[in-house]
């Protein structure tokens, strides 16, 4: 079957991260982004694509960080809630029953229960007509000490980090399973 080419978010799996600024204002605002990918090994950057009216971006261009937060499959709640569109002085941690985890390189908080934390500075922006490309640098990496071995391995089945793909009736969550 030939796809349209604007369809391809219903054959690309995407995954899921919650990214959390603090505003000029000091207001914490958490959006789940899906448009998000490492740029090049070992991860030290990041892009994300991003419209141009959002508070997120305003964020992250006036303070220069930002937070990337892997959520649980288990937080599909949470995610959906930071998905809805908030006034910029809304505290979105405290409309999504979101706790903060203590940033250690950035004043953004990571978000609590996450299966990881990158803590990000902004780089580069590259302004399309339409949407932002940002890229970040990753100034700190942490995993959360219940979904990791001592090695740094993730274990998948318990972690269950968010993907999503999207289909004609909405966005379907999964995650990565160890089956081989």
């Amino acid at each position: 079957m030939i796809l349209k080419p604007n369809m391809r978010s219903q054959v690309l799996p995407m995954p899921v991260v919650l990214i959390s600024t603090v505003s000029k204002d000091c207001v914490r605002n958490a959006a789940p982004w899906g448009c998000i990918m490492p740029i090049l090994r070992p991860l030290d950057e990041i892009a994300i694509a991003s419209w141009l009216k959002r508070d997120t971006l305003d964020n992250i261009r006036d303070t220069g960080e930002f937070v990337v937060n892997v959520p649980t499959a288990d937080m599909v709640k949470e995610v959906e809630i930071c998905a809805k569109s908030f006034p910029p002085e809304t505290d979105e941690f405290e409309e999504a029953g979101l706790f903060p985890h203590p940033s250690v390189k950035v004043k953004p908080p990571g978000i609590e229960g996450c299966v990881a934390w990158m803590e990000c500075e902004l780089v580069e922006e590259i302004l399309r007509e339409k949407y932002s490309l940002v890229v970040g640098r990753v100034v700190h990496l942490e995993g959360n000490d219940d979904f990791f071995d001592e090695s740094g391995g993730m274990d998948f089945e318990k972690a269950k980090p968010m993907s999503m793909i999207l289909g004609p009736d909405g966005v379907c969550y999964t995650h990565p399973t160890s089956e081989r």
